[in-house]
């Protein structure tokens, strides 16, 4: 199992910018892609933004010009910067990860326990 660490979120005003990272444990792990999803309460959880081992992304039509995915220069992480942030952003933002073990072959979909992200008017 892929254990996910997230870090990033918190409360701000509309407008306002916020930043969101994820890594995942161990070094045996390659993540071919990573990628961001948010559930809004009473909703169902949906992407917003995931982006490839060859940097390739694709973004939700709700966040495409506001949120950037980038991968860090450390293996296996990513950030997602949020701006120009709307109240109907506010949700639990999840990190994904589908990519493969290198010792064993095994392919994982993983997820991380999300982080909050709330943006008041």
């Amino acid at each position: 199992q892929v254990e996910l660490v997230e870090s990033g979120g918190g409360s701000v005003q509309s407008g306002g910018s916020l930043t969101l990272f994820c890594a995942t444990s161990g070094t045996t792990f390659t993540a071919n892609t990573m990628g961001w999803y948010r559930q809004a309460p009473g909703k169902q959880r949906e992407l917003c933004a995931v982006i490839t081992t060859g940097a390739g992304t694709d973004y939700a039509d709700s966040v495409l010009g506001r949120f950037t995915i980038s991968r860090g220069s450390a293996k296996n992480t990513v950030y997602l910067s949020m701006s120009s942030l709307k109240p109907e952003d506010t949700a639990v933002y999840y990190c994904y990860v589908h990519g493969r073990e290198e010792t064993t072959g095994t392919v994982y979909d993983s997820w991380g326990r999300g982080r909050q992200v709330t943006v008041s008017s």
